[in-house]
């Protein structure tokens, strides 16, 4: 008898808890079957570009960066708004990275032209070519590879030159002067002689390092690049010819990602 009670009390147990099972699978299934409200699509790339009359890319090193302020402070950042107050809805991106030599630029620039999709290119490197003494012939053959690959996707160059330090020589740093208008000449691009102009030996504008702007330095930058600046602006919004049906222009169908790389170094 004790053994049958057992049992039926088994089977009422496994009775009882395949009920409970049954319940909590019908409510489940409910609730994945509820209707919920959609989720707002995301804009397409296109869309969100769409806001913009064009794109200028800063590419450099930690002096386009920003090393040592807030991003918002950097010339990139500045320059956007100042473009933006004078009427002029375009995009800036911030592409500097801290340390490069011009090599590095080189290196990358298929990248930039390709993920950022710039039509307008600010081109400052070459900093830390000088202040490692590196030849000045190789910053020469990098500034002309850059901006052969800039011209080829029809994308206007603005070229900041560089000064270098006395110290090092006065015929390594005439050469170094020399290579900036010689580049600019060969490509017939816009030419900023000296990036730093107003700048560069005022302790008021330098962080305490005297290598990099402060945030006021960086408005004096703005205000030396910004006439070539806006002169490039107004060149891409003149109308330009149809291409013919069925070609492309070098930049169709790559993606359109937007980064910021910083790397912080004590060099420029």
């Amino acid at each position: 008898m004790d053994k049958r009670r057992r049992r039926q009390e088994c089977i009422r147990i496994s009775s009882a808890m395949l009920l409970i099972l049954a319940m909590v699978w019908a409510a489940v299934s409910l609730g994945c079957n509820s209707e919920r409200p959609a989720s707002s699509p995301a804009v397409p790339v296109s869309e969100a570009a769409s806001a913009h009359q064009g794109v200028i890319v800063a590419v450099g090193d930690s002096l386009t960066a920003g090393l040592g302020i807030a991003e918002e402070s950097a010339y990139p950042a500045q320059l956007a708004r100042k473009l933006k107050a004078d009427g002029y809805q375009f995009k800036v991106i911030n592409a500097g990275v801290s340390g490069e030599t011009s090599s590095g630029t080189l290196a990358r620039i298929d990248w930039v032209v390709s993920t950022l999709r710039p039509d307008i290119v600010i081109l400052e490197t070459g900093a830390n070519d000088g202040l490692r003494g590196l030849d000045p012939k190789l910053l020469e053959r990098n500034l002309n590879g850059i901006i052969k690959v800039l011209k080829a996707n029809d994308i206007q160059v603005i070229l900041a030159g560089m000064l270098m330090l006395p110290n090092l020589g006065p015929e390594y740093t005439r050469a170094f002067a020399e290579i900036y208008p010689a580049v600019a000449r060969t490509h017939d691009v816009a030419l900023i002689p000296f990036f730093l102009q107003g700048v560069a030996g005022v302790d008021r504008y330098n962080q305490p390092d005297k290598r990099h702007p402060t945030a006021e330095g960086y408005g004096i930058v703005v205000e030396h690049i910004y006439g070539q600046v806006v002169q490039a602006v107004k060149k891409h919004l003149q109308p330009k010819p149809q291409r013919p049906t069925g070609s492309h222009g070098p930049l169709e169908g790559r993606s359109s990602k937007v980064a910021r790389i910083i790397r912080p170094s004590v060099r420029l």
